[in-house]
């Protein structure tokens, strides 16, 4: 479900009552513990904190116009969905992760690559997703980014 939101706050705005409380927590709670540089917006129809421009000229590598994502957070049809680049890329973040999920929530962790789900609003671990967003710098992310992308690159 991509919304077509300008903004942040068109895209809660724009959701069903029973997600709206859960996105807006997230949002803060990123937004409170995300490291300086990371910037909010809009990006393929979600909550984006992204990497700009002014940081990392090159963008994204699929397509280079587009800011280096970081973290997106959308309101699936079945779930609420944190999309986490560095515990996609880093083992040692996904350990950490994995790990502290189970101290922080009584549910199974529903988790593809960079894919975090929330079946239930109620059920999010916000203090545990602002842990997470606190955990790679600007400076950090680009450096995985390029080790990874790179590696790619060459094979």
């Amino acid at each position: 479900m991509q919304s077509k939101a300008a903004t942040p706050q068109e895209y809660i705005d724009s959701l069903p009552e029973d997600r709206k409380n859960a996105i807006q927590e997230l949002r803060k709670v990123i937004l409170a513990n995300l490291p300086k540089g990371f910037k909010e917006g809009m990006g393929y129809g979600m909550l984006g904190y992204v990497v700009p421009h002014t940081l990392y000229p090159a963008g994204y590598h699929c397509d280079p116009k587009l800011p280096l994502p970081f973290i997106s957070v959308a309101s699936q049809k079945n779930f609420i969905a944190v999309y986490h680049m560095g515990v996609y890329s880093d083992p040692k973040l996904l350990k950490w992760f994995t790990d502290e999920f189970t101290k922080h929530s009584k549910t199974k962790l529903d988790m593809g690559k960079s894919c975090i789900r929330f079946k239930k609003p109620e059920q999010i671990p916000f203090k545990l997703i602002g842990e997470l967003a606190s955990k790679m710098t600007t400076q950090q992310w680009i450096d995985r980014y390029e080790s990874l992308y790179k590696k790619t690159q060459v094979n």
